[in-house]
């Protein structure tokens, strides 16, 4: 067992040093577990849900769902939504038990916690989740998942050293209409697969970068957290109806790569999920993007990345506006609408030989049109089948199985999604090496250093 992490010597220099000092001791009572720290069967998962924002809440509120699972107690920075998600985790059991806390590491600490959901802005996720893995806490990761590769890895390989069961919160993977399409798809109904359009909604550009006061209730340095040492600006932690002001975290390059992997790694990972050998041998790409030069929001607000996989499949990914509606090139999605009878603000569009699937949330759509409704039978590939992700994660918990997106798919769904943004950021023809997981050609110096951990200031004292 390791001693146990103080504050005090869990702030370090650098993301490096901090994610891996992020180490909890794990003592429960053998009457709780089963056989190598799973879980009994005949026993409810004790579950911390850590972020309990609007995204938060709704994983929370499918955990609470879950009759082999219960809600123990919640984490949160903000002192609204602790109030909030406390409230409806004592209705739902009718009971006043759930435990309140600022500090994710105190938490960790509980014996009685078996798992964590989490959900904070996206650059509190790796280093949460980290510390939860090496805690011996099994993990349900909102998207996406690091702001570097590196960050992505260091989770990777500490869920496999902890035998943790990971889900990643791309929850398409149990909608019914993407497992339809990529059953159809991997099963040769549309031939052999030749290419893939994918898109979802770009950020938004603009933000105040005006310093003002940080809203009531929230302990705005521990928000920060690793992120640079910067004033908080009107709707920086979230939208603030009196001014209109609107979240600008999501679009800021500080704390997210912004919605190139914030919502880009949904259809991503379906474009994965229905092609997985796209992650062997070396993938050639090459991007174009804008980026605001003013405003808080500065990650692409349109962008257009085009891929050749090792076995010649292409694939491009492109942003849908998103409040930014100048027409460019970049914006011009006339030739997809026409092609697919209309394109969604999202979605995955697989084109072989004998035809095409085109699937989003509500919405399947193929050619042959006929395609959609054909019984399958005989099938080689069958998705697993999973109608509630927070249900599928708990159920895996139970039998120490793999969730349906498990922590090596999900490193390489969040991977598509770094090398895309850097593309765009570097603008030069690039190779990426799956196997070595580096870039390897002439241009790969500083999209390399684009992999690599991130500066990071020490881990501020919760108060």
């Amino acid at each position: 067992m390791n001693a146990p992490v103080t504050r005090r010597t869990f702030l370090k220099s650098n993301l490096g040093a901090a994610l891996a000092a992020a180490t909890f001791p794990m003592v429960v009572p053998s009457a709780v577990l089963g056989r190598g720290g799973a879980v009994a069967p005949n026993s409810k998962v004790g579950v911390a849900s850590i972020g309990v924002g609007p995204q938060g809440q709704g994983v929370m509120g499918g955990i609470l769902a879950q009759p082999n699972a219960r809600v123990l107690a919640i984490c949160d920075l903000m002192d609204a939504h602790r109030q909030q998600a406390r409230q409806r985790v004592n209705q739902q059991y009718h009971n006043e038990d759930c435990a309140v806390f600022r500090d994710f590491r105190e938490v960790l600490a509980r014996n009685d916690i078996d798992a964590v959901s989490v959900a904070t802005p996206d650059h509190w996720h790796v280093p949460v989740a980290l510390a939860a893995a090496l805690a011996g806490k099994d993990i349900y990761l909102e998207k996406p998942m690091g702001l570097s590769l590196a960050e992505d890895q260091k989770l990777r390989d500490a869920v496999q050293q902890k035998k943790r069961i990971f889900q990643f919160g791309t929850q398409q993977r149990s909608g019914r209409e993407f497992q339809r399409a990529i059953e159809l798809v991997r099963n040769g109904r549309i031939g052999k697969l030749k290419h893939m359009d994918v898109w979802a909604p770009a950020s938004r550009p603009g933000g105040s970068t005006t310093p003002c006061a940080a809203i009531p209730g929230l302990d705005y340095d521990a928000w920060l957290g690793p992120a640079p040492a910067t004033s908080y600006t009107d709707g920086k932690a979230a939208d603030n109806a009196a001014t209109g002001a609107w979240k600008t975290w999501w679009y800021n390059y500080d704390y997210a790569l912004g919605f190139i992997a914030g919502w880009g790694v949904h259809p991503l990972d379906i474009a994965l999920w229905g092609h997985p050998e796209m992650m062997k041998g070396v993938m050639s790409l090459e991007g174009t993007g804008l980026i605001p030069k003013e405003g808080a929001c500065n990650t692409s607000i349109a962008w257009d990345v085009n891929f050749r996989f090792g076995d010649g499949v292409t694939m491009r990914y492109r942003g849908t506006p998103n409040v930014f509606n100048e027409a460019t090139p970049l914006t011009d999605f006339s030739d997809w609408k026409a092609k697919y009878r209309g394109v969604d603000g999202h979605g995955t569009a697989f084109v072989g030989t004998d035809g095409w699937v085109e699937v989003h949330r509500g919405g399947l759509k193929t050619e042959p049109a006929g395609l959609a409704e054909e019984k399958l039978t005989d099938l080689s590939f069958r998705v697993r089948a999973s109608d509630s992700h927070q249900k599928d994660w708990i159920e895996s918990i139970l039998l120490r199985r793999p969730a349906v997106c498990s922590i090596e798919e999900s490193v390489q769904a969040d991977l598509l999604c770094h090398v895309s943004d850097i593309a765009v950021r570097v603008a030069k023809p690039l190779e990426f090496d799956n196997g070595r997981e580096r870039f390897v050609n002439a241009n790969h110096q500083d999209a390399n250093k684009r992999l690599d951990l991130r500066a990071a200031r020490p881990l501020p004292k919760v108060a």
